[in-house]
């Protein structure tokens, strides 16, 4: 295992997809600064065991991507001093709506997940990469329910802009699988008389970020016009490569 992915990851008891989405390499050879940005599965489960490793990295802003009712069902991140919490919701239909066939191709059914949201979710889009843009607002995590769906996206589109090469970013998106099956074996454990989920809840195969992006690009020229298109502004994209790359 490359020894960055093992630095990336940061344990918590029962926060399972959480790590730093810096140390990747940009295309013209600057690093992504680690410390700024991470990426996390949903930060209601943070107990008094992990409050002093949260507390530790400094982080300023967490924005939730989760849907209203997945807030409320769950909760939110619980109180720290100096802590902003930004809800943001990208509008998208359940996956009930259209449900895997066992059987069929996952990666692409997740990545017509990821079309449908970015179609619908712009607005949504826009509003969290802006805010990890502002250099004000970092350390940022970035949540939502398992940490690779929507959080997948915003930190796929987000290294994008950045310059790191799409097998990296597949690769980042690919390491939720495992943080995937830790979580499984947590609430099988902890719920057992719950139903099994679906693989689509728990797997992230790399092509599934490398169809997005590809099919993002032919739709829109290139990530950056998406987020144009999404209502990025220019000032923060340039903002994003200015704090995020060394």
């Amino acid at each position: 295992m490359d020894a960055i992915e093992v630095t990336r990851r940061i344990p918590f008891t029962t926060t399972f997809n959480f790590r730093d989405v810096g140390g990747y390499r940009s295309r013209d050879g600057r690093t992504v600064r680690t410390g700024r940005l991470y990426r996390s599965d949903s930060l209601h489960r943070i107990d008094d065991a992990d409050r002093d490793v949260f507390t530790a990295l400094g982080v300023r802003t967490v924005i939730d991507l989760r849907r209203p009712h997945e807030v409320d069902r769950d909760g939110r991140v619980p109180d720290f001093d100096g802590l902003a919490y930004r809800h943001i919701h990208p509008e998208h239909a359940e996956w009930g709506e259209q449900p895997y066939q066992p059987g069929t191709d996952l990666a692409r059914y997740l990545a017509d997940r990821y079309a449908d949201l970015a179609r619908t979710g712009t607005a949504g889009l826009a509003e969290a990469i802006g805010l990890v843009a502002d250099s004000a607002n970092a350390p940022v995590v970035v949540h939502c329910v398992a940490g690779k769906d929507r959080t997948g996206i915003v930190c796929g589109l987000t290294l994008a802009v950045l310059g790191v090469e799409d097998d990296d970013i597949a690769a980042d998106y690919a390491l939720s699988s495992e943080a995937s099956q830790r979580f499984s074996a947590w609430a099988a454990a902890t719920f057992p008389n719950a139903a099994k989920l679906p693989s689509p809840f728990l797997a992230s195969p790399a092509e599934t970020m490398r169809l997005f992006l590809t099919e993002i690009r032919e739709g829109h020229g290139s990530v950056d016009n998406y987020l144009r298109h999404a209502g990025v502004t220019e000032e923060q994209l340039t903002a994003l490569r200015a704090h995020l790359l060394d």
